[in-house]
C-alpha cells in the first residue's frame, strides 16, 4: 500500500486518536473547551497591556488575529515533543504507520484552532461595529489557503520533533526556547509595517527585511491578517509585500513538511528500540 492509502485505510485509528488527544486535554476541567477560547484572549489582554505601554503601533483586532494564529502553532509544536515519545507500548507491541500519532495530533489541534477562528471572526465583527476598527472579510477566500500551507507547516515541524525525541530527549527544552524567540521574532505583538519603517534608515535594508520575510510564519500571518482585516497593511496600497523572500517563504511550507516525512520515515523503524 502506498502511504496515503494506508492512512485512509487506518481513518478510523486517527479519528479515535483525534478524540482521545480532544478528551485529555479537557478531561477534569470545569470549563473545557472554553479554555481554547479564553487562554487566546487572557494572553491578548496581557499583551496588550504589554504593547499600551511600549507604545507599539497596533489595533486591538490586529493583535486577536496574531495571537489565536500563534496558538495554534504553538500548541502543535509542543504537543508534538511527545505525540511519538508518549506512547512507547503502543509503538512496540502494535503494527501501524507511526505518522498517524503526530498527524492525529496536529488534526485535534487544527479542530480547535477552526472552532477558534468562529469565535475570532465574531469578535472582530463586535470590534467593527462598536469599536470602529477596520475590519473587512472580503479577503476571507484566502483563508482556506492559509489554512492549508499552515497545516502542512506544523505538520512537517512536528514530524521532525516528534522523531527526534524519540533519540534526543532534550527536545522539550529546545522546543521551548526557538518557540519564544519566534514569537518575538514574526509580527504577532507589532505590525509588519513597522519592521519595515524600523529597517528602513539601515544598510542592508532590503537584505534585513528579506530575511525576516523568510520566517514561513510571518507571510502564513500576514495573509491570515489580510483574510480577516482585508485593509492595507502595508504602505504604498499594496496588495501583499513585493519582496521574493515573502512568497518564498510559503514554499518553504511544502520543503519543511517534504523533509519532515522523509526524516520521519527514515527514523521510524528505530522508535521502538529507543523507547
Amino acid at each position: 500500500m502506498t502511504p496515503i492509502a494506508e492512512l485512509v485505510a487506518r481513518r478510523e485509528l486517527i479519528w479515535n486518536l483525534v478524540l482521545r488527544s480532544l478528551r485529555i486535554r479537557y478531561k477534569g476541567s470545569a470549563l473545557g473547551f472554553l479554555w481554547t477560547l479564553l487562554n487566546p484572549l487572557l494572553m491578548m489582554l496581557i499583551y496588550w497591556l504589554f504593547i499600551s505601554i511600549l507604545r507599539f503601533p497596533i489595533t486591538l483586532s490586529h493583535l486577536l488575529t496574531g495571537v489565536i494564529f500563534w496558538q495554534f502553532i504553538a500548541m502543535c509544536t509542543s504537543d508534538a515533543v511527545k505525540s511519538v515519545s508518549g506512547f512507547p507500548n503502543l509503538v512496540k507491541k502494535t503494527y501501524f504507520p507511526r505518522i498517524v500519532l503526530p498527524l492525529s495530533m496536529v488534526i485535534a489541534n487544527l479542530i480547535n484552532f477552526m472552532l477558534s477562528i468562529i469565535v475570532l471572526g465574531a469578535i472582530l465583527l463586535l470590534l467593527k461595529l462598536f469599536a470602529h476598527e477596520a475590519v473587512d472579510f472580503a479577503f476571507l477566500w484566502m483563508l482556506p489557503f492559509v489554512l492549508l500551507v499552515q497545516f502542512c507547516l506544523v505538520l512537517g515541524i512536528s514530524l521532525l520533533i516528534s522523531s527526534a525525541n524519540v533519540f534526543f530527549r532534550d527536545m522539550e527544552h529546545i522546543v521551548a526556547v526557538v518557540l519564544q524567540a519566534l514569537f518575538f521574532l514574526t509580527p504577532i505583538i507589532y505590525p509588519l509595517t513597522m519592521v519595515r519603517e524600523r529597517l528602513a534608515g539601515l544598510k542592508l535594508s532590503r537584505v534585513l527585511l528579506s530575511v525576516y520575510l523568510l520566517n514561513p510564519m510571518t507571510s502564513l500571518l500576514t495573509l491570515f491578517r489580510k483574510a480577516f482585516l482585508g485593509r492595507e497593511l502595508f504602505p504604498g496600497g499594496e496588495f501583499l509585500p513585493t519582496e521574493p523572500a515573502f512568497y518564498i517563504s510559503l514554499a518553504l511550507s511544502g520543503i519543511i513538511l517534504f523533509v519532515g516525512l522523509r526524516v520521519f520515515g527514515r527514523l521510524e523503524p528505530y522508535f521502538a528500540d529507543h523507547l
